[in-house]
Formats: structure tokens, C-alpha cells, sequence
């Protein structure tokens, strides 16, 4: 390693709940060799370097919690790794991301530190450590370094990789519901709402719900013109037409002024309007069919355009278009007067993040110039407006002004052709006056409409359109989510998740469980090799047949990869063994507190991510796992094998509820109540020789069975059958509840 260098030596993608925080991070190992001797304060001209560079960290308040709270942190004093979290951070955010998390923490190992950064994006976030090293350095040695260019690159990747801005704010709504969300596609916007049976998928504004034949149907302009017709809605005068001829034909029977556009165009690429000479419908025919497999010529309707958003057959948010001009000077060109008085607008930009588009002179804007007798590169006189673009981007929101009766129309023609998410333009001279009334009438219906004009609409106040969207697919009492039981601890996971998974069997669930001996649907393994990681636990939440799910979590399974989920009903810690398994290749200390991955910190994971309203199935035996308590959200359910002891009986006297053995039978504890559950020598799990391990397991199964809400019955014949090499030993019943079936004896030759 050369002088003041900082290396990467390794990167561990976190892609669940972890040690560090809820969401998915990198944690990256890094070497920053002799800038461990050398902190911010001395580093001379460092800090006033670095801020030259990212004047924006001001903005970071630190651990101090104020604005300015990092630069107090350089003057002070503090190591390089810290200041590469900073660094990282503020360049994602400059790219367009949202504010992230970071820590940065030391390791046994001298000058070695793990930094966990929020992770968006794995490209995205290893771009941003690599040049803010670069970056780092450049100000140590008081070099340039061109951040605009950095910034430019992850700007490009976010736009790739990112969520599109209809789909996070979708996602964002779903978030705020507490509803899971798993993306499906590294660079897409391909997102499941909610796990297993419970899901929903969206992609960008199509969810699950968006039916194929309707898309198709609103893709074909004149056959959803006939549909919605139909029933009353107004529509233009017009037909398809096959030839340069034909259009001009049709217009003359329509009357000028005409529209010309594609059958089955999209964002209003090759459409023109108010044409009024057969020379523009010929050169529009021709740009017309090429964006699409026809061509339309309707009665162009007097009026602006407007941008209605339907959701669930109900009207959620409207925008206005507006007309786009320019002001002659008499010195400048049409294309110098665009760029100087349009495209500077900072609302315009390429990406889906800006609510504008910038303004090219194309084929429409270069017919739309002739009409005034003007090219690009003419001069307009000082003081003439020039209309550059008639139907522009919908820039104005008018929800609040649209007429109850225009509501209802767009509200038909969007249930009509079948889409449950629909954007449905329609022009008219006043959105807050009837349609009929005016002569305005609905030109399109489109399916997957972007949703960035509403949220971020040029001018008015933005709508909620993601949680509607969201609201329509999840009725107010769901939540997207199934019974999901979390087992962790240093010994005894497979055995408690396999007793738990056999419990929601026997209730009638379609359950599935990932756990180290492989992946199991109900009764059938569809995995033999281990499973017990992130990847199996995520492959039962994309399974829309699962409706229960039972996942082991190892100690390496939180370190290497966190947890498949975001929340459990049920998280089950069944004990902790400092020197049970080797945990070296994490550097995890037995003490350390906050700055050391101790074993405390890596099974506390399980208690973090339980409900409100779920529990934690805590062993009362285990002094580490009992301290667990004061972490869970939901209630705590304690096990032990002895009943008296202290930690479970102060829990009872409290009137919780506990799972222990008295007289040799197993017993639910509520308080001062008991139910018996069954004899230990009746559990073949633990047999005669009712070893203490095989005993707390099986505890700890029935503790989470009760957590679960699962019935006294089902309790039972999953503790007494459990066990037993017999798949069919017992049958699953309407209610829930179970009973063993008799032996099939052998028949008698006679």
C-alpha cells in the first residue's frame, strides 16, 4: 500500500435488514494504512479543500444533529474512513437520490475500518466509494478533481438503474403503509408489493391489475374511440385512413381544421393539429405513419389539452398543457430564442426527473414555423410572439378545477376499455366547465400514463397519485403481507423452524419454509441444498402460492447477506453461543459494545424487524436472548425449561405469557393461567431421552404456534407428530383443526 492510500479490501451488499440499520447497505472493509495516524485536524489545508470541492456537506449535521455538524467533525478532528462515508453519501445525493444512511466503524485490525453506506443501487454505490476515495485524495494532495463529472456519471446510472419517478412514488405510498416492496429487476421498475399470496406487482404506473387486452384496446385510437362512444362519451369526428390521399380526403369531409396522428402512437410523438391546407395533412401523414401502424384524421376540437389521471375508476389528478412561445428580440434565431427562453427553465431537462421536457424544433415544430413563415434559423422581429409548440407539456395542475361531469365521462371511458390506471387526454376551452357544453371530447385513453406531472406538476400543488394507486390495489385492512416467522440463535433453528412450519401445515396454510436442510412447500422439498440464506427466504416472498412463511437465519446469513424481509409476525431467538460457531471471517468480538460486531449485535437483528403487532420468542434461560425483550416492538413471549425461573416468572406476574414445563407436560403460561399442551414423553421429537436441547426446542416452536394465534389443537397433534417419518400421519381439516389418522394395517390373505 503506498503512502496515505485508502484500499478497498472488501464489499460485503447487505440487501436486508442487518447490523447496522433496517435497509439494504454496503459494508466496506477499508485500509487507510498511514491516514490512521493522520486525522482531518491534521491535514493542512485539507478541510478547507475538501468543502471547496463539496460545498454541500454543510449540509450533513453528523452526530452533532445541526446543520454543519460534519465540518465541526474535520475541525475537530476525525479519520478518513468517516470522511469517505460523508463523501460517498454526498455524492449520491447530488446524483438524485434520496438521503441515505452511513456509519463507520473501527475493526480489531489497526487502520481498518468497516464503513456501512446506504446502497441504493450496487453500480451507483460502488461508484460513488471509489470517486469519493478519488476525491479524498485529490484534496489531500491538493489536486483538481472535477466533481461535475462525477456527479454527471452517477446522474447517468441513476437514470438507468434507479427507480423512475412513477415508480418510487408508488413504492414510496406503499412504504408509508407499511406495505413490503422486493424489486424484481436490478435496472427496472419491475416491483412486488407485499409477500407471497398477499403480493401485488406494479411496473412503472401498470400494476397486476392492468389487463392485457384493455393496454391493447387503448393502444388502438379508433376502435377506443368506438368503445367509448358507445356509451355517450364525446369523442372527435374522424376515421383511419390508408394513404397521403385518403387523409386529405377524409379532412376535406371532416372540415379543416384536422388532427393527424398514429393509430396506436404514444407520447404525442407524430401528432399535429389544427391543420387547415391539404399540404400540411399530406407532409403530417407522412411523419404520422411512421410512429405507428396507421394513421387518424379527426375534427380538431377548439380548446387546450388536458391530462386526467384515473385511478380505480376514479378521478385523482388532471393537469392543463400550455402553449409554447417565444418572444422575437430582432437579433436573435427562433433556436437561440428557445434555448435562451425555454430550455433555461430548470423545470426542463431529459430525464423522468424533470417535469419538462427541453424543446427541439422536430418535424411538428418545423411545420408549426412554416405556417408562420419562419425556419430555425430566422429572426423574429423585436416584439412578435412566435408559437413554437401547440400542445406542450402538462405543466398547470387543475385537479380542483375539473367539472364533476367531466369527472364522471373520464371515469367511464377508463372502466369502458378495462384499465384500472389510465391517463385520458381530452381538450376543451374550460376543465371546469361541462364538456358536451363547450364541444371538448376525450382524444385518448392510455394505459401506463406517466404519473411525474402530478407529482411534480410545473405549477399547483402535487397529488397523491402513488398512494391512490397503492389504495387500489390494498383495501385499507390489508397489508400485504402473510404470516412470516423468523428463527434465528446459534443452535436449534432447524428444528424450531421445521416445528413451526409443520404448526401453520396443520392449520390449513400453503406453508413454505427455507431452512437448512433445503426449501419445502407444505409437504413437498423443492430444494435439498441449503437454504437457509437470503436467497431462499426471498425465493418463498416471490411465490404468490405461499401463504405462511418459516425462514432460518444464521448468525452468517445476517452478516453476509441481512435479512430476506423487512418485518416478521414472529421472530425466534433460540439461544446464543459465543463459541459455537466461528465467526472470524466478520471480525466479531465477545464485547466491544457499539464499535465491535459482538454476538448481542448480529441476533438482535431478529427482535428488530418483529411488528407492533407480532411477537419475539425469547429463551428466559439464555441471558443475552432474555435482554432482547427491551428491543421488540410487538409482545415478548418467554420459554424456559425451568418454571421457576426468574426471569420467566417475573414475566408471568407481569401477566404475559410464557411456554414451560411443569410435571413433565408442556404448558402455555398467561399470567396466573395455564393450558396444557402435552406429556414430553408423548413429543417424539424429544423422546425418552428428553435431552434439554431437543426440550427448549420444541418450547420454543410451541411459543411461536402461539404467538401466531394458531388453535390449542393444532398445537397438540403438531407437537405429538412431529418427529415421526410419516407424511401422511395426519390430515389438515376445514376449521383449522387436525386429527391423526389411524394406521393403516396391513391386509390378510384369506
Amino acid at each position: 500500500m503506498k503512502k496515505k492510500d485508502i484500499i478497498i479490501r472488501d464489499i460485503i451488499s447487505l440487501r436486508g435488514p442487518n447490523i447496522w440499520t433496517y435497509r439494504p447497505v454496503f459494508e466496506a472493509w477499508i485500509d487507510i494504512g498511514e491516514f490512521e495516524d493522520y486525522p482531518s485536524d491534521k491535514l493542512p489545508g485539507f478541510n478547507e479543500r475538501l468543502t471547496g470541492l463539496l460545498p454541500s456537506l454543510v449540509e450533513h449535521r453528523c452526530n452533532y444533529g445541526e446543520r454543519g455538524g460534519f465540518l465541526r467533525r474535520l475541525e475537530e478532528g476525525t479519520w478518513i474512513g468517516h470522511v469517505l462515508e460523508h463523501v460517498a453519501l454526498e455524492l449520491m445525493t447530488l446524483a438524485g437520490l434520496p438521503g441515505g444512511f452511513g456509519r463507520t466503524r473501527e475493526t480489531s485490525e489497526r487502520g481498518v475500518y468497516k464503513l456501512a453506506i446506504r446502497n441504493w443501487q450496487d453500480d451507483i454505490t460502488r461508484i460513488a466509494l471509489d470517486q469519493g476515495i478519488a476525491l479524498i485524495l485529490a484534496a489531500v494532495e491538493g489536486q483538481e478533481f472535477d466533481v461535475a463529472d462525477v456527479v454527471d456519471t452517477l446522474k447517468r446510472k441513476v437514470d438507468r438503474k434507479y427507480l423512475g419517478p412513477s415508480t418510487a412514488a408508488i413504492v414510496g405510498a406503499a412504504a408509508a403503509r407499511g406495505i413490503p416492496e422486493l424489486r424484481m429487476l436490478a435496472d427496472g421498475n419491475l416491483v412486488q408489493l407485499g409477500y407471497g399470496a398477499a403480493m401485488r406487482r406494479i411496473w412503472t404506473a401498470e400494476t397486476d391489475r392492468t389487463s392485457a387486452i384493455a393496454e391493447t384496446i387503448s393502444r388502438d385510437k379508433d376502435l377506443t374511440k368506438e368503445l367509448i362512444s358507445s356509451v355517450g362519451v364525446p369523442v372527435p369526428e374522424g376515421r383511419e385512413v390508408d394513404s397521403a390521399e385518403d387523409a386529405v380526403e377524409a379532412a376535406e369531409d371532416i372540415g379543416y381544421p384536422v388532427v393527424v396522428k398514429p393509430t396506436d402512437g404514444n407520447h404525442g410523438r407524430g401528432v399535429f393539429i389544427d391543420l387547415t391546407s391539404r399540404d400540411q395533412v399530406i407532409k403530417a401523414y407522412d411523419v404520422a405513419v411512421e410512429e405507428g401502424s396507421g394513421v387518424l384524421v379527426e375534427r380538431s376540437i377548439p380548446g387546450i389539452e388536458h391530462r386526467l389521471l384515473v385511478v380505480g375508476g376514479k378521478l385523482v389528478a388532471a393537469n392543463r398543457s400550455d402553449l409554447v412561445t417565444i418572444t422575437g428580440d430582432g437579433t436573435s434565431s427562433v433556436q437561440d430564442l428557445i434555448d435562451s427562453q425555454i430550455n433555461t427553465d430548470p423545470r426542463r431537462g431529459a430525464t423522468e426527473l424533470h417535469p419538462l421536457s427541453v424543446i427541439r424544433i422536430d418535424t411538428a415544430a418545423r411545420i408549426e414555423l412554416e405556417r408562420q413563415g419562419l425556419a430555425a434559423d430566422s429572426v423574429p422581429e423585436l416584439g412578435r410572439e412566435v408559437l413554437i409548440q401547440r400542445n406542450a407539456n402538462h405543466a398547470f395542475d387543475c385537479t380542483d378545477e375539473v367539472h364533476p361531469e367531466t369527472a364522471a365521462l373520464v371515469s367511464l371511458a377508463a372502466r369502458v376499455v378495462g384499465l384500472d390506471i389510465s391517463g385520458i387526454d381530452l381538450v376543451c376551452e374550460d376543465i371546469s366547465k361541462p364538456l358536451r357544453q363547450q364541444g371538448g371530447a376525450i382524444v385518448e385513453v392510455n394505459a401506463g400514463p406517466s404519473l411525474l406531472m402530478h407529482i411534480k406538476p410545473g405549477i399547483g400543488k402535487p397529488r397523491p397519485v402513488g398512494q391512490a394507486i397503492v389504495d387500489n390495489l390494498f383495501a385499507a385492512d390489508e397489508s400485504g403481507r402473510i404470516p412470516l416467522v423468523g428463527v434465528t440463535g446459534t443452535h436449534g433453528r432447524k428444528a424450531v423452524a421445521k416445528l413451526v412450519a409443520r404448526f401453520l401445515y396443520l392449520a390449513g396454510r400453503h406453508v413454505g419454509l427455507a431452512c437448512s436442510d433445503g426449501i419445502y412447500l407444505g409437504r413437498r422439498q423443492v430444494q435439498k441444498s441449503d437454504a437457509a440464506n437470503w436467497t431462499g427466504g426471498r425465493r418463498l416472498l416471490l411465490n404468490r402460492a405461499v401463504e405462511a412463511a418459516v425462514i432460518e437465519n444464521g448468525a452468517p446469513v445476517i452478516l453476509g447477506d441481512g435479512l430476506s424481509y423487512d418485518r416478521c409476525a414472529v421472530g425466534i431467538v433460540t439461544n446464543i453461543d459465543s463459541a459455537g460457531e466461528d465467526l472470524s471471517r466478520w471480525d466479531v468480538q465477545p464485547t466491544g459494545g457499539e464499535y465491535y460486531t459482538t454476538p448481542r449485535s448480529i441476533y438482535r437483528c431478529q427482535v428488530d424487524v418483529v411488528l407492533p403487532g407480532g411477537c419475539a420468542v425469547l429463551n428466559a434461560e439464555d441471558e443475552l436472548v432474555a435482554d432482547f425483550a427491551e428491543l421488540c416492538d410487538g409482545e415478548v413471549i418467554f420459554f424456559a425449561l425451568d418454571p421457576a425461573n426468574p426471569v420467566l416468572a417475573a414475566h408471568l406476574a407481569a401477566g404475559r405469557r410464557g411456554v414451560t414445563v411443569v410435571d413433565n407436560r408442556i404448558v402455555l403460561r398467561s399470567g396466573s393461567s395455564e393450558i396444557r399442551v402435552c406429556r414430553l414423553v408423548d413429543a417424539p421429537y424429544i423422546g425418552k431421552t428428553r435431552k434439554p436441547a431437543h426440550i427448549a426446542n420444541v418450547l420454543a416452536g410451541v411459543a411461536a404456534g402461539w404467538g401466531l394465534g394458531l388453535d390449542h389443537d393444532v398445537l397438540v397433534t403438531g407437537v405429538k407428530t412431529f418427529g415421526l417419518e410419516l407424511p401422511d400421519q395426519v390430515t389438515v381439516l376445514s376449521r383449522g383443526a387436525t386429527r391423526p389418522l389411524a394406521a393403516k394395517r396391513p391386509a390378510v390373505a384369506r
